[in-house]
């Protein structure tokens, strides 16, 4: 599986990319790349390149920020086939997740079990359409 981690912060891509990590324990599918992107539009490039299965988008970015990768994947034909799960600042700021077409959204501070859970859940998901 490829995970991809959007935000300008590094202390949050380290956070999150530790908080995923516990997903290869509770799935049992490995992790076998976690990519790191600063911007939105560097994370929009990756995403299309590398095609992870998930890709976790910190709000606030500049270059484009987590709602217009959210749009823009989600939008694009053929649509973005991963899931996209965006950090919000605010709660206020839900309506925007609903807006870009992001599969779910955390107002931070998030709860390291809750977004595993919510990885793992796709996942699993994923796996028994595949099936």
């Amino acid at each position: 599986m490829k995970l991809l981690v959007v935000s300008a912060n590094p202390q949050v891509r380290e956070q999150i990319g530790i908080t995923v990590r516990s997903v290869e324990r509770r799935s049992g599918r490995p992790i076998d790349i976690v990519l790191e992107a600063r911007d939105g539009l560097e994370g929009m490039s990756m995403a299309r390149r590398h095609a992870p299965q998930v890709v976790i988008a910190d709000e606030i970015m500049s270059r484009a920020g987590a709602f217009a990768l959210a749009r823009d994947l989600k939008g694009s034909s053929p649509p973005f086939a991963g899931a996209v799960f965006i950090l919000l600042e605010r709660r206020e700021d839900v309506w925007l997740a609903r807006w870009s077409g992001a599969d779910a959204w955390f107002v931070k501070p998030v709860d390291p079990f809750e977004l595993a859970s919510a990885v793992t859940g796709y996942l699993e998901g994923a796996q028994k359409e595949a099936v």
